[in-house]
């Protein structure tokens, strides 16, 4: 049973606690950036009695938004739990960001959710990205439901916007309620069950009063009652039930009742429910829904776990009484608190000063190395935005936070030291829009690298990356927006940097054979440096990488001095000959030299192999190579003549584009230069209207146009 719990967080207020996970719902709410998710979190938590208000707690912070970055930037910017209690069950309500940036708060709210509740606009209606997810959660089985928000607003299109829903998720997303107008004939001051043919009057404000429906509500209702039922009935495990329905029986509400709730829980029936926040229409109606039908913990899959080996292991049961096995779904950094992160618990009870085994997937590339360590648990807590509530216990099937967890980082696995456990991970979209910081002085590079590493440990679509042919400090994001969020963090955090254009690694080679000298004679202090190489450089195909070949004959360059020439020139390589680039693909051939008996040296030899590498490079044809990746582009089918044309733009090759599964989307395949894709990530996304995502490899180097090349080669030298 869910009751409160006397223990105090550390703002004071007392958190809801449950003992069996049959008493949890976990709930994501998805959408736009707009539709209202936020709002609406904070309406259901006034009306539950939660918070004294819709958006404030007892400190008078705000419930969702309380990340200072989300203040700045006007809109979500991270996941948020708000937990309530209703009909004696605890509903975690996972408020995620609906801008495209912040993908990876959306997924870290799936994952710990057993249901979503997709947040429409009544005024905006549904978009591309919405689109999407809704597909992302089908492949996953994940059940659905639909709130219609927003209804107040004089530009609301209640009935428009229910066609939309429906044309973009398909069957089986049907209205359980009808909206109902004031006396003036305009406002939305109440609902009609469908199912249960009860009215909800909301005229005199929230609670409304139920009463029965009247005979002349019933004829404008009949034909959308009828689909609804029939739509219903054949998702019923009663086989027999749609035949007696349509001979005339008639079927009781209540095993209608059973039936909806059945089908919305095994993701197979999506109900819509209209709502306004701001004058509480159709908060009771949802709140009743998500307990009735969102399935508990019990009711959804849990995750494969194995040992930290990767060896088999039993599935995970939902079992207060089973073994620890929970999952880090959110790390973040507090100012006060500190590393404060956010726990799903599949199995077992997590409890104050337990000790833990964490445990980590590799994921190098993206500053995230494999780890394992032992430690404890000081204190479990309920978050409520900015709040953290102590609590005795979560039990499985609960979500909670623990603090100052020294290891844990984002999709960790936290369980019994005893036993250790790791769980699969989920999947990631790859950071694709590059930013380049540098700290502003020496002083600040230590705080830039730790602060850094805090960001990249609790945001796995973040990657860091120092590019060791461009020198550059490169943060890969998933946008500008992430990007604008992680760098005020950075700042807010006291490091001091600055953003620089992100380089492309590009290379050398030579077009043609050359034949050079390389000449150092110099006579100092009495002591002289005496060095004659004659070398011939010879292009090699791409990818050969470099060849070093001694042709010298009659021990005109001492047989101890060739390695030093070798030497030379490699290190020229490394440093480029006309625009500051690693040179590629070539053999040098040292075939003749003069040395000297008194002044000749390893360091000469060296000298005069690099002049020699420079002198080939004056007289040959030195050309400028840059990377090619393949990228794959998925888009809706009305957009591929979009993309295609953008790709040959940018000078892309086009390779084909084939039609999915699904007859909705395509991918489009290129290659295209690197340097034209820095932004790509952005710049697809307002091309595609944000429903467009892409992938993309390196393939090769290849020669850079003239015209380009001359322009690099021109910068260079002015700097």
């Amino acid at each position: 049973m869910a009751q409160k719990t006397s223990e105090k967080g550390l703002n004071g207020a007392a958190a809801p606690v449950v003992t069996e996970p049959g008493r949890v719902r976990n709930v994501v709410l998805v959408g736009h950036s707009g539709s209202g998710k936020t709002t609406l979190v904070e309406a259901l938590l006034a009306a539950t009695g939660t918070i004294p208000r819709a958006g404030t707690v007892t400190d008078g912070t705000t419930v969702s938004d309380h990340d200072p970055a989300a203040v700045r930037q006007q809109r979500s910017v991270a996941l948020a739990c708000a937990p309530l209690v209703h009909q004696d069950v605890k509903i975690n309500l996972l408020d995620t960001p609906g801008y495209a940036d912040f993908v990876g708060e959306l997924r870290a709210g799936l994952r710990a959710a057993d249901a979503a509740l997709f947040v429409v606009s009544a005024v905006d209606g549904i978009d591309e990205a919405t689109t999407a997810l809704w597909e992302e959660c089908a492949a996953v089985g994940m059940p659905r439901a639909v709130a219609i928000t927003r209804l107040d607003h004089p530009r609301a299109d209640y009935d428009g916007t229910l066609e939309d829903c429906q044309e973009a998720f398909g069957e089986n997303v049907m209205p359980t309620y009808q909206p109902m107008l004031g006396d003036d004939g305009q406002s939305i001051a109440g609902l009609l069950g469908l199912v249960t043919l009860r009215v909800l009057d909301y005229s005199e404000g929230y609670p409304p009063r139920v009463g029965e429906a009247e005979p002349e509500h019933l004829n404008p209702i009949a034909d959308d009652r009828n689909t609804l039922i029939e739509g219903i009935i054949a998702e019923s495990e009663d086989e027999t039930l749609m035949d007696r329905y349509l001979s005339g029986e008639l079927v009781s509400t209540d095993t209608v009742m059973t039936d909806l709730e059945k089908a919305v829980a095994k993701g197979n029936f999506y109900p819509v429910i209209p709502v306004c926040s701001a004058t509480g229409v159709g908060l009771d109606a949802l709140l009743d829904g998500l307990v009735s039908a969102a399935p508990s913990p019990l009711e959804h899959d849990l995750p494969v776990v194995t040992g930290v080996d990767g060896s088999p292991r039993p599935p995970l049961v939902c079992d207060p009484a089973g073994p620890l096995v929970a999952e880090v779904v959110k790390t973040t950094i507090d100012r006060h608190v500190g590393r404060v992160s956010l726990v799903r618990v599949f199995s077992g009870t997590l409890k104050p000063e337990q000790v833990l085994h964490v445990s980590g997937h590799g994921l190098a590339e993206r500053g995230h190395p494999d780890h394992d360590a032992d430690e404890r648990v000081a204190h479990v807590y309920s978050p409520l935005g900015s709040q953290l509530r102590e609590v005795p216990y979560c039990v499985a099937g609960d979500i909670c936070a623990i603090t100052k967890s020294g290891s844990a980082e984002t999709g960790d696995t936290l369980s019994g030291k005893e036993q250790p456990l790791l769980i699969e991970p989920w999947t990631m979209p790859e950071p694709l829009l590059p930013i380049a910081v540098v700290a502003k002085t020496r002083s600040d590079e230590d705080a830039l690298a730790k602060n850094l590493g805090r960001l990249v440990a609790g945001d796995p679509t973040l990657r860091l990356e120092r590019n060791v042919e461009t020198h550059q400090l490169v943060l890969w994001t998933m946008g500008e927006s992430h990007a604008d969020v992680v760098l005020d963090r950075l700042r807010s955090g006291g490091v001091e940097l600055d953003t620089e254009p992100v380089k492309v690694p590009l290379r050398e080679t030579f077009g043609a054979t050359a034949k050079a000298q390389g000449r150092h004679v110099k006579q100092s202090g009495g002591h002289g440096q005496y060095a004659v190489c004659h070398i011939q450089v010879e292009p090699l195909p791409r990818g050969s990488g470099f060849e070093f070949v001694d042709k010298v004959v009659g021990g005109a360059v001492p047989h101890n001095y060739i390695p030093s020439v070798e030497k030379g020139v490699r290190s020229q390589l490394e440093r480029g000959l006309v625009s500051g680039y690693p040179v590629v693909d070539l053999r040098v051939t040292l075939f003749d030299g003069k040395a000297h008996s008194v002044d000749s040296s390893d360091a000469a030899f060296q000298t005069a192999g690099a002049l020699a590498l420079r002198e080939a490079a004056a007289a040959g044809q030195v050309t400028l190579l840059e990377p090619i990746d393949e990228i794959a582009v998925r888009v809706p089918e009305n957009y591929v003549g979009a993309v295609m044309s953008d790709l040959s733009g940018r000078r892309g090759r086009p390779l084909g584009s084939e039609s999915e599964p699904d007859g909705v989307h395509s991918l489009v395949r290129a290659e295209v230069p690197a340097t034209e894709l820095i932004r790509y990530a952005v710049e697809l996304r307002a091309l595609s209207s944000g429903s467009g995502t892409f992938t993309r490899t390196y393939i090769r180097h290849e020669p850079m146009p003239l015209h380009l090349a001359e322009a690099v080669r021109k910068e260079h030298s002015a700097k």
